[in-house]
């Protein structure tokens, strides 16, 4: 028996393999011919049990031919399956009152009626449907001329299954026949958008009749969904024993089911061979943001598992395990975000986090002076051992490290975390102020705070990207920014001096309330204050999770110093009162997909109270009313900056008052994800205030 179950022989992308049974014989039986064969092709199954295969009547099957009047023939294969005794038959009959005449193609319809009859059966499971037969050859008894030997190809569609079934009829015909071994299907199963899955399709010929092969081609609507890399079949002639593939990638654009069909010529009655090609495709992890509940993972004043207790001493380092802490996954994570707060240091310096197992970086994370306190929102590339380094430049000082949030390096983390967020920046909008709106939060006291991006967008927002400001506090403390939810977290966001205006750049996890005078959930998070302090918070982007049109990922950096204007080294000499300079990214840190950067920007030494502030330049944007740093006179201070670009790469860096040197580091890049890209959804502020 020569018996192809190709349906039961699904393939999987990476592999390549037939749907043949082992024990498929390789050599064709002698002549006459006592052959069925059935080929499903694209043909879904919806109401028959029939299988693809070409059975000739040796000894695991029972071939079986009835001859009813009217030149109306039975041909059926009966077999043992795994489980159990199944059959396939094919019944034909010219129309009523004629006979079959070789080289005619007959309409055919399982009813029958005025055409000829075609009837598929599979089990006993019949599918009403049509189709054609096409008579080869006819031999008859010249006495009584009943029929003696038959030839026929045929093809047939079940009734709501847009697929085609085809085969070759061979009743004691010396006429030779073509079948084909082939795989049944090509499902991709879950593709992620952006990458490489391949997989092949393979015919190997099992009739008497050599298969010549002619072009491969994709059709269905979702063709476009798939390309074809390889093919070693068109062109040639092959024979039993051969064997060629067509190997087909998968290069959908959007998610969702894709499906198509895998057309390949092969010269027989119908002409080709229909594979049906799937792939379910899925957005990638891959520079998502996933906020956290924020988590202390490095305190040397107080010491943690595996950390000393001890100040960070002139030029040491701390190896840090990140991966796996804090609600951080133990694997898949390529950058993350995090509070550093520098408390007590013996002398001016700063600090430096970086990827562990690479060498340190000529950038800071934080800088200070002696006596200093304050924090600053550093992103840093995880080395691969998950760790990064922390580094001290002069003195001692003890460091302060909370995790608030991660982006996804691999697929991996969607199976236990979902979908993270993209990137939205936004219009530089301020959402509070205390001096102006009300009074200070009072020590030791939370307040909570909305932002309310209209009915459509307000509930996509999962995070929200925030410079965070303490004005004038009454002495030394904290603030602490957080979903609201549940009590305060043990970390903080700005730590500050009395008297002092310290910022730090945020992302900070929402919550979604509706009793701002809404009908709808509106954005929250919270605010705590150690001490009494003022405080003013911009918004300067979202972590949309929702998928909303136009979002960035991030792709994380060794930090890359790309402003010193002490050593003019991107703008040079300082920046003057009321000056802009404009700073082009250099080409190796960004991509024509490229829209933001992930940026630490450090005024040096200015000689007044000042403001910074930087934005896309030759995107046709003013100077934004919100600032990305404060400092005050003399002092060498940093702060965590997210500022988009322009067309020609580049940004604009304004200093208020005073002169001032600045220095930027580049920590990652947000790059426009190709698969999101569309109208709509821009988020934009329609209100804003204290949530009741």
């Amino acid at each position: 028996m020569r018996k192809i179950r190709a349906l039961l022989g699904v393939t999987i992308a990476g592999a390549c393999a037939l749907a043949g049974l082992p024990g498929v014989a390789l050599a064709a039986p002698a002549a006459p011919y006592t052959v069925l064969v059935i080929d499903l092709n694209d043909h879904q199954r919806l109401s028959t049990d029939l299988f693809t295969g070409a059975w000739d009547g040796d000894n695991s099957s029972a071939m079986e031919a009835q001859l009813g009047d009217g030149d109306a023939l039975t041909l059926g294969a009966h077999w043992r399956d795994e489980t159990d005794h199944v059959w396939n038959a094919v019944s034909t009959a010219p129309p009523a009152g004629e006979t079959w005449q070789a080289g005619r193609t007959y309409a055919a319809t399982s009813a029958g009626g005025a055409g000829a009859t075609l009837s598929l059966d599979g089990s006993g499971q019949t599918c009403a449907g049509s189709g054609e037969v096409t008579v080869k050859r006819v031999e008859r008894d010249a006495a009584t001329e009943r029929m003696t030997a038959f030839a026929a190809a045929y093809t047939f569609h079940c009734d709501g299954d847009p697929g085609v079934i085809d085969g070759e009829i061979r009743w004691n015909s010396d006429l030779g026949y073509s079948a084909l071994d082939h795989t049944s299907r090509l499902d991709f199963s879950e593709v992620v958008l952006g990458s490489t899955a391949r997989t092949s399709a393979s015919f190997a010929p099992q009739g008497t009749v050599p298969v010549t092969f002619g072009a491969a081609s994709l059709s269905g609507t979702g063709a476009a969904a798939f390309e074809i890399v390889e093919n070693t079949c068109s062109g040639r002639t092959l024979v039993v024993g051969d064997i060629c593939d067509v190997r087909i990638r998968a290069v959908p654009t959007r998610a969702g089911t894709h499906e198509a069909v895998l057309l390949l010529a092969d010269g027989s009655s119908y002409g080709q061979r229909r594979v049906p090609v799937t792939a379910q495709a899925e957005h990638s992890a891959v520079g998502t943001y996933y906020p956290v509940s924020p988590g202390r993972i490095m305190d040397t004043r107080y010491g943690v598992p595996n950390l000393p207790q001890a100040p960070i001493g002139p030029g040491g380092e701390v190896d840090l395990q990140v991966a796996g802490r804090a609600d951080l996954p133990a694997e898949g994570v390529s950058a993350v975000v995090l509070n550093v707060t520098v408390t007590g240091p013996t002398a001016d310096g700063f600090v430096t986090v970086y990827p562990s197992g690479e060498a340190r970086p000529t950038a800071s994370s934080v800088n200070f002076a002696k006596g200093w306190l304050g924090s600053n929102n550093v992103t840093v590339k995880l080395g691969a051992n998950g760790k990064v380094k922390v580094y001290n430049r002069a003195g001692s000082t003890h460091v302060v490290v909370d995790v608030v949030g991660f982006y996804a390096g691999s697929n991996s983390v969607r199976q236990t975390k979902g979908l993270g967020g993209q990137f939205h920046p936004v219009k530089p909008t301020r959402l509070v102020d205390t001096r102006t709106t009300g009074t200070a939060i009072p020590a030791g006291a939370v307040r909570r705070f909305f932002v309310d991006f209209g009915p459509e967008l307000s509930g996509r927002a999962g995070a929200l990207v925030l410079n965070i400001t303490a004005v004038a506090p009454e002495k030394s403390g904290f603030l602490t920014a957080w979903s609201g939810s549940g009590d305060v977290p043990s970390a903080s966001t700005v730590n500050y001096g009395a008297g002092r205006v310290v910022p730090n750049l945020a992302v900070v996890q929402s919550n979604f309330h509706c009793d701002c005078g809404t009908t709808y959930g509106v954005n929250t998070f919270s605010l705590y204050s150690s001490q009494k302090a003022h405080v003013v918070v911009d918004l300067v982007g979202v972590m949309d999770q929702a998928l909303t049109p136009n979002g960035l990922r991030f792709t994380p950096t060794s930090p890359t110093r790309i402003v010193d204007s002490r050593s003019g080294l991107g703008t040079a000499g300082a920046l003057g009162p009321n000056v802009t300079r404009t700073v082009t990214a250099p080409p190796a840190l960004v991509t024509d997909a490229t829209q933001a950067l992930a940026m630490n920007v450090t005024a040096v030494a200015p000689t007044n109270a000042t403001v910074l502030t930087v934005w896309p330049a030759g995107a046709g944007l003013s100077k934004p009313t919100a600032s990305n740093l404060n400092p005050a006179a003399g002092q060498t201070v940093s702060n965590a900056a997210i500022s988009g670009i322009g067309p020609a790469d580049a940004f604009h860096a304004h200093n208020l008052a005073g002169t001032t040197h600045l220095v930027a580091d580049v920590v990652g890049r947000f790059d426009l994800y190709p698969y999101t890209v569309g109208t709509g959804g821009t988020f934009t502020v329609v209100r804003s205030g204290p949530a009741v």
